[in-house]
């Protein structure tokens, strides 16, 4: 995990590999901040969505109990969701760095779309 120092509070930015860690460990909770769409077609089981578009950090889960790790696309809009949750008063916060796209690049699974049914479907990207 890196560690940013932002004027507002810390920043972590977590690999795949971390969050995956500490999601199937149960400590965190996981928010999407991608579209609807976006995460109709494809997500991370288990994941909470909360869009960048309508996101409202005063809305956010206390972390007193598990720790909040944002996660979208690429890992852009996770980290500017993740800033406006510390300029309101948060004094940490994580992101996943690299997104959807690096857990996915990681081996992890994911919930995709079976494009012959349109049924969910347990995926995971191989080499």
């Amino acid at each position: 995990m890196d560690i940013e120092k932002t004027e507002h509070g810390t920043l972590e930015h977590w690999t795949p590999s971390e969050v995956a860690a500490a999601f199937s460990e149960d400590r965190i909770v996981l928010i999407d901040v991608r579209t609807p769409q976006e995460f109709s077609l494809e997500r991370i089981n288990g994941a909470l969505l909360a869009p960048m578009q309508a996101f409202q950090p005063n809305h956010m889960p206390d972390q007193s109990k598990k720790q909040i790790v944002f996660h979208c696309g690429s890992g852009v809009r996770s980290a500017r969701v993740a800033k406006l949750c510390l300029a309101a008063g948060e004094d940490r916060i994580a992101h996943m760095a690299g997104g959807f796209a690096a857990w996915k690049d990681d081996g992890q699974t994911y919930m995709g779309t079976d494009m012959a049914t349109g049924a969910p479907k347990e995926m995971r990207k191989t080499s």
